[in-house]
């Protein structure tokens, strides 16, 4: 309840078209979390595919704000994630030109979540010639995120998966212990959920 008031009061005190943004954004990446997280992964592709339509409207219609460029690609991402083969290249270059045209208006928006995504695609994305992967870049991106929000769940959570691929499972540790311990995200409930889920999957393996 107290949760609820909160964010009533902080909605108040931004102006009609603010309201707007936030109020769409937190569909989305409510939307997100169901479908990453409860949707069968046969479902995945198709309702990541109508999602992303929906990012590409939010943008349209907030022209010149960082935070549904990113969202675009944060859900571009994740349907080439679980679209797979040749098909999702396509994807994740169009995420990656989201995410850093969204650094371009804001670095700071989202709390620098743009630079987390760009590191894990880096990390995730085949390398030259078939994609743009790049551990340096990745490593560059995602210390960068974790500069400007260093308690949050997903800079830790990318970095320690960037640090396991690495062969550094002791320090992997310590990020995934920051993950589990990153404080609650007000209407992030079902994300924050599953995210701390990988973390201690991923610890269990170490």
């Amino acid at each position: 309840m107290r949760i609820a008031t909160l964010l009533f009061a902080l909605l108040l005190a931004l102006p009609a078209s603010a309201v707007g943004l936030e109020e769409d954004l937190l569909e989305l990446q409510q939307r997100w979390a169901r479908i990453q997280y409860e949707t069968p992964e046969d479902d995945r592709e198709k309702a990541f595919e109508a999602l992303a339509d929906d990012a590409a409207d939010l943008v349209a219609r907030f022209p010149g704000r960082a935070e549904p460029l990113i969202w675009e690609g944060i859900i571009l991402s994740t349907y080439a994630g679980a679209k797979g083969g040749f098909g999702a290249l396509g994807l994740v270059k169009k995420a990656r030109r989201r995410l850093e045209a969204a650094l371009d208006l804001d670095k700071l928006a989202l709390q620098g979540s743009a630079y987390t995504s760009l590191g894990s695609l880096y990390h995730k994305v085949p390398g030259w010639p078939l994609g743009y992967g790049d551990d340096e870049k990745a490593e560059a991106y995602l210390r960068k995120a974790l500069n400007i929000n260093p308690a949050g769940i997903d800079p830790n959570f990318f970095f320690a998966e960037f640090l396991v691929d690495q062969g550094q499972p002791d320090r992997a540790r310590v990020y995934l212990n920051k993950a589990l311990e990153a404080p609650a995200r007000p209407g992030r409930e079902r994300a924050d959920e599953g995210r701390r889920e990988e973390a201690r999957l991923l610890l269990e393996k170490l």
